[in-house]
């Protein structure tokens, strides 16, 4: 059996006579997605197209082509389009699917601090650490008033209210499972 190369797909020509299979590249394959935000950041930093390409020093043909958000742009590209549009790289690029966007992704950080810092100030209460683990929280609802009243993580499990049940009570074990 002849050994499959992975990093390939194979895509066939059909005129009358099939030839031989031609190789598509991953990068061939992801034609049409995009990859960056450059023309969107341009128009907001109101930077025109001819000052874009005078700073670049390319063409205004070449400055369209790699505005194109499909166009897959080298990283010192990219470090050029920075400067000229005086943005982080970040936000060139485009979110990968499935993660957090920057703010949402920031925010679920502090809620992890926060709820780490309140699991230390609940095992801490009245010593030094504690006190300074009470500063540490101060400051972190002064940063981000709507982490202030998050609780610490739970000790083990999900935290139950008084009047939950856990699983067991759903599916109580047989008395006779744990001997005479």
């Amino acid at each position: 059996m002849a050994s499959v190369d992975c990093r390939y797909d194979y895509a066939f020509q059909f005129d009358e006579v099939p030839e031989k299979p031609l190789r598509t590249t991953r990068h061939q394959r992801m034609r049409g997605r995009a990859f960056h935000r450059v023309a969107e950041v341009r128009q907001r930093q109101q930077v025109s197209l001819r000052n874009a390409a005078r700073r670049l020093g390319v063409s205004i043909a070449e400055v369209r082509r790699q505005e194109r958000a499909e166009s897959d742009l080298t990283l010192s590209q990219l470090l050029r389009w920075q400067q000229v549009l005086s943005v982080p790289v970040g936000e060139l690029l485009v979110e990968a699917e499935g993660q957090l966007a920057g703010p949402v992704l920031e925010r679920a950080r502090m809620i992890r601090l926060m709820k780490t810092a309140a699991a230390i100030r609940d095992r801490t209460r009245g010593t030094a650490t504690g006190r300074l683990v009470d500063m540490i929280i101060e400051q972190l609802v002064e940063l981000m008033p709507e982490v202030e009243g998050v609780t610490a993580w739970p000790e083990s499990g999900q935290q139950r209210r008084l009047d939950e049940l856990g699983r067991t009570a759903c599916f109580p074990v047989a008395d006779e499972l744990f001997g005479p």
